[in-house]
């Protein structure tokens, strides 16, 4: 009889328990909270879509179309995507559900996104995001809430210290279009010395160019026009009311005038958080104004502004939080006394009262997971306890030891 083979994880993917499942645990909460606290409600949107929802917003021709998107045909015969980022899908939802009635939108959501990529440190082919979306505003007040919301989320993480908001902007239309054929003029008198990949994109994405990582390409991007010699008086004007609103909330910036969106619906505000500590992977937390994305979908002219943080590479930036405690461990001492015990623990538990009981073993052997547990209390109860109506409430961090009505024991280990 052959050895049946244990299943291993998919490359890319990730299991995760105890300190690792605490960090991510605890980003995702933090970021809960902060989204209350700016009136941004939750939506979900479904995991995979039909591909043209994500060919359409990302373009045909990106590399996250072109080479990483999980695509596959259904048993109808429809070709369908695994989501490899949020905003489509919420672009989506908000034009079939006829959520315009509810604009401007200010929604927020978290969960699994899927590219197939190499996987490195902080990246996997099943990965995890936040995100934060205002759809219906095209005013500079949105772009600025949404900054300030990453910006106190990152604080209420802790990891603020060493990371920078790098801010730049994309202009209206009429500055994007002015700027790419000076782009192209630029680049097409350098063609012999781009690199192929460039070359490639001189005539489909000019603006792609000027992020390139190829040494042949860095000189030339850098020689490049800059997006401020031909910035409209308006595009001028909504980038100024950002800033100043970022002042006003006491947000730090910088000015990075290289930091493009390649695709033509993207507009005005661009913005990263940036930090050295993940090495190359340096952005945290990214995203911009894409007021051209729902009308590249079908619907009609929508401003929207939006971002999206890694929970991985924000989780590796983080302190592992303790543990949550387990107030009162319960330890009964023969059947009698499970009985009770279990009916005490549902009491406790649906007061609010975080309890445990080891499914088994001996006092010794309970009273030691009791403090393995690092509970406070130990509520321990036998048949003389069951008897008199009580339990022996015993104070695990100072060691004493009280009797307790079974009716007060919620009362005795919440002080």
């Amino acid at each position: 009889m052959s050895k049946i083979t244990t299943p291993q994880a998919i490359r890319g993917t990730q299991d995760m328990l105890g300190e690792d499942a605490l960090r991510f645990g605890h980003v995702v909460e933090t970021f809960e909270h902060v989204r209350r606290l700016y009136g941004f409600g939750r939506v979900e949107v479904p995991v995979f879509e039909a591909t043209a929802v994500f060919s359409r917003s990302l373009g045909e021709t990106t590399d996250v179309v072109s080479k990483e998107m999980y695509t596959f045909e259904d048993r109808g015969g429809d070709s369908l995507t695994l989501r490899p980022e949020f905003t489509a899908g919420i672009s989506r939802a908000y034009l079939t559900n006829g959520w315009q009635q509810h604009a401007p939108l200010k929604v927020a959501t978290h969960g699994p996104l899927f590219r197939y990529e190499r996987p490195q440190k902080g990246r996997f082919r099943q990965f995890h995001q936040l995100d934060a979306e205002v759809i219906g505003s095209a005013e500079p007040a949105a772009d600025v809430e949404l900054l300030v919301f990453a910006d106190q989320l990152l604080h209420e993480l802790g990891v603020a210290e060493g990371v920078t908001l790098t801010l730049n902007t994309l202009g209206d239309q009429a500055t994007r279009e002015a700027w790419r054929e000076a782009l192209i003029r630029h680049f097409e008198a350098h063609r012999d010395a781009l690199s192929e990949e460039s070359v490639d994109r001189l005539s489909r994405n000019p603006l792609r160019i000027l992020d390139s990582k190829d040494p042949r390409d860095i000189p030339i991007a850098a020689a490049a026009p800059t997006i401020d010699d031909h910035l409209s008086s308006e595009a001028g004007a909504f980038f100024e009311a950002v800033t100043r609103g970022l002042q006003a909330a006491g947000v730090a910036w910088t000015r990075n005038p290289r930091l493009v969106r390649g695709l033509d619906y993207y507009r005005h505000t661009a913005f990263e958080f940036v930090t050295d500590r993940l090495g190359a992977q340096g952005t945290v937390l990214g995203g911009g104004r894409y007021d051209g994305l729902i009308e590249a979908l079908g619907g009609p002219a929508t401003p929207a502004v939006g971002w999206a943080a890694g929970i991985e590479r924000l989780a590796m930036l983080i302190d592992a939080p303790a543990p949550a405690g387990i107030q009162a461990a319960i330890v009964p001492m023969g059947a009698a006394a499970e009985a009770v015990a279990t009916g005490l623990l549902a009491s406790l538990r649906r007061a609010g009262i975080a309890a445990d009981m080891a499914y088994r073993g001996n006092m010794k052997r309970r009273m030691q997971k009791a403090d393995a547990s690092g509970a406070r209390f130990a509520v321990i109860i036998g048949d003389d306890e069951i008897a008199r109506g009580e339990a022996a409430v015993k104070n695990l961090v100072e060691g004493s030891q009280t009797m307790v009505p079974l009716d007060k024991v919620g009362e005795a280990v919440s002080r």
